[in-house]
């Protein structure tokens, strides 16, 4: 009874009641009149609730992942199971925060019909679709009779991200690399001899291998590598000058983080936690899961602005002081953080880890200047973070 009547049949209910007792207590005619009126009402649109529509309701979305500016397409197909014609009607979808009404036209007996709906992703996040609810309703809208499907769909909207140069993702040769399955033309792990392709150096011609073969060989070698990065995310909101900015500075870290799994690097990608995350807190940040590109953007997609969330400086320190064995540090932050704060931050780690700070300022020039032990890279669009890798001899 609570769920089929609405407000405002609750309302009628109660001048109903109310102006009923006044006519049996003040004998008033127009009391009665009243009430008499509106419970003629509400026992008009009963009539509207009884039966049932045999519909059997399927969702289905072309893709539950896209990019920020992109569309989902969506279907919904409707088949009317019973002998008898169904009449036209309209379903409720909630799609993310808002509430989209879905035309369903005259289907025949154990008829069918499909209705397209687009979803733009106007925004990065998780846009939950459904249930899809059909409403029966009086023309007053006095009492109401919903029938639900639980049919429900979660589509991420990953943010947009930069293609990096090979090796933005800290490439460290070093004689203590593992060596990894890119072959490379000089290193130390012997692979196998190929065929002298021209321009390839003479010190690697393999003498042995030429003689028995009669045609010039050369050495080839695994690339020997240790990539041990971390990509640290200030998502404090407060640190940015805007909620576009924000969005920048995930972008920025997407797109790092984006390439170091392409890679096959050994990586550390975090961002502040605060209280009510699902993810367990570890030196005050949040590890985002990261072993395939997907997983990662899903996880993009899903954080939101950290509250009463420690600053940039404090996280910094935390992660050098847990002893992770780390090559190069990647922290991305707003406009908001004096070049001291920055500074301080960069200083936590040893001289033999790379320190680069992404600075997020909307609209900016790019830049890239040195400050002390860091790298220090000024982002204006996401769109200026390959060639600034360049420029800064990351790749």
């Amino acid at each position: 009874m609570r769920e089929t009547i609405t407000p405002t049949g609750y309302f009628v209910a109660a001048v109903a009641v109310l102006s009923a007792v006044l006519g049996a207590a003040l004998g008033w005619i127009e009391a009665w009149f009243v009430a008499i009126g509106f419970g003629v009402l509400l026992l008009i649109g009963l009539p509207f609730l009884l039966g049932s529509r045999a519909y059997l309701i399927r969702i289905t979305i072309d893709r539950v992942r896209v990019v920020v500016g992109g569309e989902v397409s969506l279907q919904v197909d409707v088949e009317n199971s019973g002998p008898r014609p169904a009449l036209p009607a309209t379903a409720e979808l909630p799609v993310g925060e808002a509430l989209r009404e879905i035309p369903i036209p005259f289907i025949g007996p154990h008829g069918t019909a499909s209705v397209p709906l687009g979803i733009p992703a106007v925004s990065r996040g998780v846009i939950e679709v459904g249930p899809l609810t059909l409403a029966r309703r009086d023309p007053l809208g006095l009492v109401r009779r919903d029938i639900t499907w639980r049919d429900r769909h979660l589509v991420h909207v990953h943010p947009r991200t930069a293609q990096l140069p090979p090796g933005s993702a800290g490439l460290v040769r070093d004689l203590e690399g593992a060596a990894s399955r890119r072959l490379t033309d000089s290193d130390l792990s012997f692979h196998a001899v190929r065929e002298y392709v021209r321009g390839d150096a003479l010190r690697h011609v393999h003498w042995k291998s030429t003689a028995k073969t009669g045609t010039l060989m050369v050495r080839q070698y695994e690339e020997s590598q240790t990539a041990r990065a971390a990509i640290l995310f200030d998502a404090t909101r407060d640190e940015y000058a805007s909620d576009e900015e924000f969005e920048l500075g995930v972008s920025i870290a997407a797109s790092l983080g984006l390439q170091a799994v392409r890679e096959g690097r050994e990586r550390f990608i975090a961002s502040q936690w605060s209280p009510g995350r699902v993810r367990p807190s570890i030196d005050g940040v949040e590890e985002l899961p990261a072993d395939t590109p997907a997983q990662l953007l899903d996880a993009w997609a899903e954080l939101e602005p950290a509250e009463d969330a420690l600053p940039i400086e404090r996280l910094t320190r935390n992660l050098a002081e847990s002893r992770r064995p780390l090559s190069i540090v990647a922290v991305v932050t707003g406009s908001i953080p004096d070049p001291a704060r920055l500074r301080r931050a960069a200083a936590a780690f040893t001289e033999d880890v790379r320190v680069l700070v992404m600075r997020a300022e909307l609209l900016a020039d790019p830049a890239v200047h040195l400050a002390d032990r860091s790298t220090i890279f000024t982002l204006g669009a996401i769109g200026d973070l390959p060639q600034l890798m360049v420029r800064g001899g990351l790749a």
